[in-house]
């Protein structure tokens, strides 16, 4: 069977019901734009066509296992699983100041292997086909409708690395920004990448108006290859190459884990700061976010402060983040690869 994100099925049911346009503009908007259910997204066709419609389209391609809300910040993560048995994290992030975004995973697990996130150190198992990753966002509007909120901003920033998963991730920022879906604009998704130069030149091609976030974290060479076994594969010389053709197609923003004594002393800053010289990006300077069974630990606030003011008077444009659903680990790099005996039960 089909699923909702079939475009050229879901067409073809709409001539055989007989369905005008307008009606079916009508059912995408319910599902896509608006949050209802499955049932409620029926309602809006003919009776005729609503047999036919339920008979064919399976409305779900993931089963929410858990929900699990923060105390402290507003995040929810939810874990889903596949048909195939596979268990996957997306997380809804309600920041105070800004509109709603969620974090969704493109693969489950990563074969990344970084050693500051816990995703990595689960192994790989596969890709997420772009149905997968774009019910994550369905479904997550569903639950929130009831809040009187809709997800404004999409982060390809959850399981796995968006672009060793090309074709799906590229299937799915078409769906998410087409205006008859989700018609969200390009400056409402960001995909995030380690650093991968060929798809990162195909990515900003395709999409020069989705922000692509490069995950740096060092400007060392040496410093990278300890935190990121890709750069060994994708040294910085021939990264930066990447860097300055995506910032000129659109919008980079620079992604920098601050780790004590790691990547956050003076050489650390003059070496970021003669790395992207006059690239047009935005920094992002991100607290740790410790995971059982890793020895790395964050630089304290008023270090990352003073690494993001001295950017700051480089001239880069710098935001100090702050992580949300840390409590619940659920925030950046605390997303992991559940074994399924843990939610079906070993007997």
């Amino acid at each position: 069977m089909s699923t909702i994100y079939d475009i050229d099925k879901m067409e073809t049911l709409r001539r055989q019901a007989a369905v005008q346009p307008h009606g079916m503009k009508r059912f995408r908007n319910a599902l896509f734009k608006n949050g209802q259910s499955w049932d409620a997204a029926l309602e809006v066709l003919p009776e005729e066509g609503r047999a036919l419609f339920s008979e064919q389209i399976v409305p779900e391609c993931l089963e929410l296992r858990e929900r699990h809300d923060s105390a402290v910040d507003g995040a929810s993560k939810l874990i889903f699983q596949t048909k195939d048995g596979h268990l996957i994290e997306s997380v809804v992030l309600r920041p105070r100041t800004g509109r709603t975004s969620i974090c969704i995973s493109s693969q489950v697990g990563c074969a990344c292997y970084c050693s500051f996130c816990a995703t990595g150190k689960m192994g790989f198992t596969r890709n997420l086909a772009s149905a997968e990753i774009l019910d994550q966002v369905t479904q997550a509007n569903r639950l929130l409708k009831s809040e009187g909120r809709v997800i404004r901003n999409v982060v390809f920033m959850g399981m796995g690395e968006p672009l060793l998963n090309l074709n799906e991730v590229f299937a799915s920022v078409d769906f998410l920004t087409a205006v008859p879906f989700f018609n969200l604009s390009g400056a409402r998704v960001t995909v995030s990448t380690v650093g991968i130069p060929d798809a990162m030149a195909c990515f900003t091609g395709r999409f020069p108006s989705v922000r692509l976030a490069l995950s740096l974290h060092s400007a060392r060479q040496e410093v990278r290859e300890r935190l990121m076994p890709q750069a060994r594969r994708f040294p910085l010389d021939m990264l930066r190459g990447a860097l300055v053709n995506a910032a000129g197609n659109g919008t980079v923003m620079i992604e920098y884990l601050m780790l004590l004594g790691v990547n956050d002393g003076p050489e650390d800053l003059a070496a970021l700061v003669e790395y992207l010289g006059d690239i047009p990006v935005h920094i992002n300077i991100i607290p740790f976010n410790e995971y059982a069974g890793c020895s790395l630990q964050g630089t304290p606030q008023s270090g990352r402060e003073h690494f993001a003011n001295e950017l700051k008077a480089a001239g880069f444009d710098t935001t100090l983040r702050y992580s949300l659903g840390s409590d619940i680990a659920a925030a950046c790099g605390q997303l992991v690869k559940h074994k399924k005996e843990q939610m079906h039960g070993t007997g």
